[in-house]
């Protein structure tokens, strides 16, 4: 009979089929990007296809393969010793295995005594971490391994937290550094976290193994590690199939069942509705589609309103909001009507960008019609506004409390999320009274659910939507992303759907900004009149879970992201009336002075 092993991973599932004699006849390695039951189905129709219907002694084993285990009724066996199975078998010289998956690390020294060491909750130094910087680079995890076969420097990259290595290498990518470089100190970061992280002062000698998708699919990393740790050529072991060394494991394990794999779909698909259904849960978002229409329909009233700029004469106001990754540009007519809108990644180039939107700008605007003022705010305010001679700089808070008082007379909270960045503003007898900024975490932001969406093969807007309707919201909590991993990784394993862990997610950064950021004790401190605005509140599941968490209705504009530039519009716009009002008042009071002529 044939033996089978399936190895349900963090981020992929592996499928082999062996013969009598131990040789390998069928092999996958499919990414589940999160939906591990259609991915399982998938590699085992793809069997069937290869192999025909055999009836198989089978067993599962990984991280989120237990869940698994109970729908195919198939026995499941603890990765360690599916590993440490195929090891002694096909490579019994092993000394110590070096094992990284899409968010596992381990460790494993052989010996008198089996010892394995593993990440606990950070997934900083596994594929995952490499996806998310290759994002960065704008390539993949192989276009990263390509990359740092020419490598010349090596820079230092913090790989423990997603979030700090950005840190360390989006200067670098703005600064030019060569992205060979780049790559080759990412993979440098993973090799040191792993050592430091898993070693932890224990001498890695002898023969040296490397398993796991990574090690297999790229090179650069296994050097990188080879000469870190002065490996002698001959004692390094890299086998055949190391990718799949653990489902192995599985496909010899004495205990399994013995199935076709017609039958193992069939229980698959019959029994994961009910048994995989995740245990801590939220309310969902919306009950059905009307009360979601109606929703909308509400929000829908807090909209600017638009104007052609081709018609427009007369003075009109320019707003920027030139920030440390994006550039926001408003231009205004004196009734507060929208005549022209950017909103761009400024690529590191916050001047270049907005001169370029200028160009544009000035080739659409009627010859009628005139920049009367203009303003600017943001982290490039003082360089644009040196630059570019801009009338006014404003500080980025002002900007957006008064495009925030513009929607909603008398607000007296506003909470702004931006991609990295988020800020609580107070009001108190219409002058700001208290701001509270995130600090070193960006897990309340817009990149911290951007990254999951990317991680899962979700465009940002399709993984916002399928929240909406989530029938299990999961409660992920409030933590950074690394952590967040692995609460993921958990709901995963308890059936949770890509639209429950959307939702959770949403949910997660509202209860990080109103309980980590703001320290919120009740609603009632957030006050009555409140605007929700930042680019993060573009997602619908967002501002709905911050509705729900605070219980408040909000007022979110349709210009949520471009508020800083609304406001510096609006700003523009009232100091060019105000000096308007001064000159005339000037000119009243001169004329009021002049002695009367009379006839003599």
């Amino acid at each position: 009979m044939y033996k089978a092993g399936i190895d349900v991973g963090s981020t992929t599932v592996k499928l082999v089929v062996f013969d009598e004699n131990d040789k390998l006849l069928f092999s996958r390695y499919q990414r589940h990007f999160s939906d591990v039951k259609t991915a399982t189905v998938k590699v085992l129709r793809e069997a069937i296809a290869d192999i025909g219907d055999q009836e198989v002694s089978i067993a599962i084993t990984g991280s989120g393969g237990i869940g698994l285990s109970d729908a195919a009724d198939i026995p499941f066996v603890q990765e360690v010793i599916a590993a440490t199975t195929t090891v002694e078998k096909l490579i019994p010289q092993t000394d110590v295995v070096i094992e990284l998956g899409g968010e596992d690390a381990k460790m494993t020294f052989f010996g008198d005594t089996l010892e394995q060491r593993m990440n606990g909750t950070c997934a900083g130094g596994t594929g995952a971490f490499i996806d998310q910087m290759a994002e960065l680079l704008k390539t993949d995890a192989n276009g990263v391994n390509e990359l740092a076969k020419d490598y010349e420097t090596i820079y230092p990259i913090a790989s423990r937290c997603g979030v700090f290595a950005k840190t360390d290498v989006q200067p670098l990518i703005n600064e030019g550094a060569r992205k060979e470089d780049i790559a080759a100190s990412i993979f440098q970061a993973v090799v040191n976290q792993t050592i430091a992280g898993l070693a932890s002062g224990r001498k890695i000698t002898g023969n040296i193994a490397f398993l796991g998708g990574p090690l297999f699919f790229m090179s650069e990393l296994r050097q990188r590690f080879i000469e870190t740790l002065n490996i002698a050529p001959e004692h390094v072991i890299f086998p055949e199939n190391p990718q799949l060394f653990v489902a192995m494991g599985a496909a010899l394990e004495e205990e399994q069942a013995q199935l076709s794999l017609t039958q193992i779909i069939d229980n698959l698909e019959k029994n994961t509705s009910k048994s995989l259904v995740p245990k801590n849960t939220l309310d969902r978002l919306f009950e059905n589609q009307t009360e979601l229409k109606d929703w909308r329909e509400r929000h829908d009233e807090a909209s600017a309103k638009y104007k052609d700029i081709s018609a427009v004469s007369g003075p009109v106001f320019l707003g920027i909001d030139a920030g440390s990754t994006t550039s926001k540009v408003i231009l205004t007519d004196p009734c507060g009507n929208i005549l022209f809108q950017h909103y761009s990644n400024n690529q590191g180039q916050p001047l270049e960008n907005v001169i370029a939107v200028l160009k544009d700008l000035y080739h659409q605007l009627p010859k009628e019609a005139f920049i009367a003022r203009s303003c600017v705010t943001g982290y490039g305010e003082n360089l644009i506004k040196a630059a570019l001679r801009v009338d006014y700089g404003e500080v980025e808070t002002v900007a957006h409390f008064k495009a925030a008082n513009y929607f909603n007379p008398g607000v007296d909270f506003i909470l702004d999320i931006g991609g990295q960045d988020m800020k609580a503003m107070s009001v108190q007898d219409g002058a700001l009274s208290s701001i509270q900024l995130n600090e070193a975490c960006s897990s309340g932001c817009g990149s911290f659910i951007e990254t999951f969406a990317k991680s899962l093969k979700y465009d940002v807007r399709d993984f916002a939507q399928v929240a909406l309707l989530a029938e299990h919201p999961v409660d992920l909590g409030s933590k950074c992303t690394v952590f967040m991993n692995s609460k993921v990784k958990q709901v995963q394993k308890e059936g949770a759907s890509i639209a429950d862990i959307s939702a959770g997610l949403s949910y997660s950064v509202i209860k990080n900004a109103l309980y980590k950021v703001i320290k919120l004790k009740r609603p009632e401190d957030l006050g009555e009149k409140i605007v929700c605005q930042g680019g993060t509140f573009y997602n619908e599941a967002v501002l709905r879970a911050f509705e729900l968490v605070s219980g408040r209705q909000v007022v979110r504009p349709n210009i949520a992201g471009l508020m800083g530039a609304y406001g510096c519009a609006l700003i523009a716009q009232e100091k060019y009336e105000d000096e308007i009002a001064l000159d005339n008042q000037k000119q009243t009071d001169q004329t009021a002075a002049q002695p009367e002529m009379t006839m003599g």
